[in-house]
């Protein structure tokens, strides 16, 4: 096994999602550190129990208490401020990176690389609401991707140089997601790398409510974060033209994924759900347009 002394990768996972997710993350990420030198860092809100699981079975990982109330981003902050490694990557607690990813990342990063994003693939395939919750979150993803300077990446497959990241550790205190990041790093003339062939599994399981408030709570955090400082005119305007969105978005999702020839199967089954998350989706952005965010991001898992 690689010394972990000193880690050419530090790997950010917040844990928002309790064990279940947790253990098959860094059962994933064991694996690495075998042929790397890999340091993860988890931040985590779910409590001793998940904490002492952790200890005992994972005992390398680097367990970063917080408390509940805190935000995904603010997690992630957490963890960069006590990455040791030049490159950070970032992964949810649901991700599962395959074998070599590792090597894979460090080796992209190679050069004038300082950001790359990889691909992400459904790995909880058995249950049409999670190929629903998949398609309506990743649907984008799913086209051929090219590799090369691009103007958008994943916030859950994403490698940084860690001083960047440093550089911007406001954005995550102050609770915004990787797109402000990534857009910041984009005035300042940093080029974002997609790496598509670089890709985790996406292993989340839910139940048809759960998906339906998490995409409403996302969907008001990001209204309101957007609307903010806004003057009320166009927050009005806003929360209004997002109630028109739901047959956009589903008509999106849909083709795409159908365009890609790839699961349609699932998606034709998947329709019905998907007609509910966006709508969901829809409200939750005209409620964080018109009202705030409410509390909703530190809801976010």
């Amino acid at each position: 096994m690689i010394a972990a002394a000193a880690p050419e990768l530090s790997v950010v996972v917040p844990s928002v999602n309790g064990w279940a997710d947790l253990e098959g993350c860094l059962t994933a990420l064991q694996r690495e550190r075998d042929h790397v030198g890999v340091e993860v860092l988890v931040a985590e809100r779910c409590g001793d129990m998940v904490r002492a699981a952790v200890a005992r079975q994972f005992p390398w990982v680097r367990v970063l208490p917080v408390s509940p109330e805190t935000t995904i981003p603010q997690m992630r902050a957490r963890c960069v401020r006590d990455a040791s490694a030049p490159t950070v990557a970032v992964i949810e607690d649901h991700v599962l990176v395959p074998p070599g990813w590792a090597r894979a990342i460090i080796t992209a990063r190679a050069g004038d690389v300082r950001v790359l994003g990889g691909g992400v693939e459904n790995a909880a395939t058995e249950r049409t609401v999670d190929w629903a919750a998949f398609l309506c979150e990743y649907s984008h993803l799913l086209s051929p991707q090219t590799a090369g300077a691009s103007e958008w990446l994943t916030g859950n497959n994403t490698a940084y140089d860690r001083t960047l990241l440093l550089d911007l550790i406001g954005l995550l205190d102050a609770g915004r997601w990787e797109d402000a990041v990534h857009a910041s790093l984009r005035e300042q003339g940093v080029t974002l790398w997609a790496r598509p062939d670089i890709v985790v599994g996406h292993k989340k399981h839910y139940t048809v409510a759960e998906y339906t408030s998490q995409r409403y709570l996302y969907a008001r955090a990001y209204a309101a974060a957007r609307a903010a400082g806004t003057g009320v005119m166009r927050r009005v305007a806003y929360g209004a033209f997002a109630l028109a969105l739901p047959p956009v978005l589903l008509f999106r999702i849909v083709n795409r994924v159908w365009a890609t020839g790839r699961h349609r199967g699932e998606l034709l089954r998947s329709i019905p759900l998907l007609a509910v998350f966006v709508a969901a989706w829809a409200f939750g952005e005209s409620v964080g347009a018109w009202f705030g965010d409410g509390g909703a991001l530190a809801r976010v898992k």
